[in-house]
């Protein structure tokens, strides 16, 4: 069976020579006689796999011995807590930035466990767009700021992150890894893996060690950063197999040089907004200063239409390109593993379905 292009926004495309690696070594890895799935976390053989996991993050984040990196289960929705429940102490606001549904779950679950300021809410704008920094409205003495850097189902994306006197945390689940950035501007950062980073399961935490002994004595020992500080992310059995997959796709992304990988994400996305904004017929949802270079999305003048142009699209081998459930239209994420060839071949599909159809 031919390999698709596939579109869907997570859990999302994955380099091929990764899931090449992956297939050689899922029955006999390394000669040991069984699978990195059915080592104990505790073995050698699976050390490896974390370290190198670990440092291949350090090495692309650029990291300092301030920070360290964190496999945690529960995805990018477990840290919608997390963040609070270790950062936010009694007595203390927590400002948010509403730019989306993302960020709205964000701010409702910080809302359980202590006080919120939302400091800049464009959550409803459509066009979709980003708050600007001048906009934000910061409370003195803030725990911390938290922002979702691309928001994976308006297609919108902070361009210029804000820079706080409060810790800056960032939900960065659609785009981390696809820009240069200095981590250094921020206490702590969190991505769920399933978009950029390999298969669903763990989500990538990034923070600086001060900040985790803010914890309240009262969170739950599976809630803490500390923990998983302190035992290196192995208190209890991590996500092997998703950990694996991100240290080859960590590895791959090192192969091709982080510069690389940007300048080729920014050239797909603008190979695609080029085709929208010279057309009348399809009309982008996001704000240009604000568009994402992950989740690309457009609507078409009709809902029928866009129902025919995601059917014909899947007939060619293009699939995932229905939008969210909440919004509709058409979505086309295009992660760091997405093929050059795959937006070429959407282009081409777009200027056609156009001619046929306008």
């Amino acid at each position: 069976m031919a390999r698709v292009f596939n579109f869907g926004a997570g859990p999302a495309v994955l380099p091929v020579e990764v899931l090449e690696e992956a297939q050689k070594e899922l029955l006999d890895y390394k000669g040991s006689g069984m699978s990195i799935m059915e080592h104990s976390h505790r073995g050698k053989e699976y050390d490896a796999v974390h370290a190198e996991a670990i440092d291949n993050v350090r090495k692309l984040l650029k990291l300092s011995d301030d920070y360290t990196v964190l496999f945690i289960q529960g995805g990018a929705s477990m840290q919608f807590a997390m963040v609070p429940l270790n950062l936010l102490g009694a007595g203390q606001t927590a400002d948010y930035v509403d730019s989306g549904a993302w960020a709205g779950k964000a701010i409702k679950e910080a809302k359980l466990v202590g006080n919120v300021a939302v400091i800049a809410n464009t959550g409803k704008d459509i066009p979709t767009r980003m708050p600007k920094n001048e906009d934000l409205k910061v409370t003195p003495g803030a725990a911390y700021v938290h922002i979702t850097s691309n928001e994976t189902i308006g297609g919108s994306q902070w361009k210029v992150f804000p820079k706080t006197e409060s810790p800056l945390v960032a939900d960065m689940s659609s785009d981390i890894l696809s820009r240069p950035f200095d981590i250094n501007q921020f206490g702590l950062i969190y991505a769920g893996a399933q978009k950029n980073l390999g298969p669903s399961g763990v989500a990538l935490v990034v923070i600086r060690k001060d900040l985790a002994d803010r914890v309240p004595a009262k969170v739950p020992t599976m809630l803490k950063y500390q923990t998983y500080i302190k035992e290196n992310s192995l208190y209890n059995t991590p996500p092997t197999f998703g950990i694996y997959i991100l240290s080859l796709v960590t590895r791959w992304m090192l192969k091709l040089g982080p510069e690389a990988l940007y300048k080729q994400n920014v050239d797909k996305a603008a190979r695609i907004y080029t085709a929208l904004d010279s057309s009348a017929f399809y009309k982008g949802t996001a704000v240009k200063e604000f568009r994402s270079d992950m989740n690309i999305t457009f609507r078409l003048p009709t809902e029928a239409l866009e129902e025919t142009f995601i059917k014909e699209a899947s007939k060619l081998g293009m699939k995932g390109l229905k939008g969210h459930r909440d919004v509709g239209g058409i979505r086309a994420s295009i992660y760091n593993a997405f093929p050059v060839a795959g937006v070429d071949a959407l282009v081409t599909f777009m200027k056609e379905f156009e001619a046929k159809n306008s």
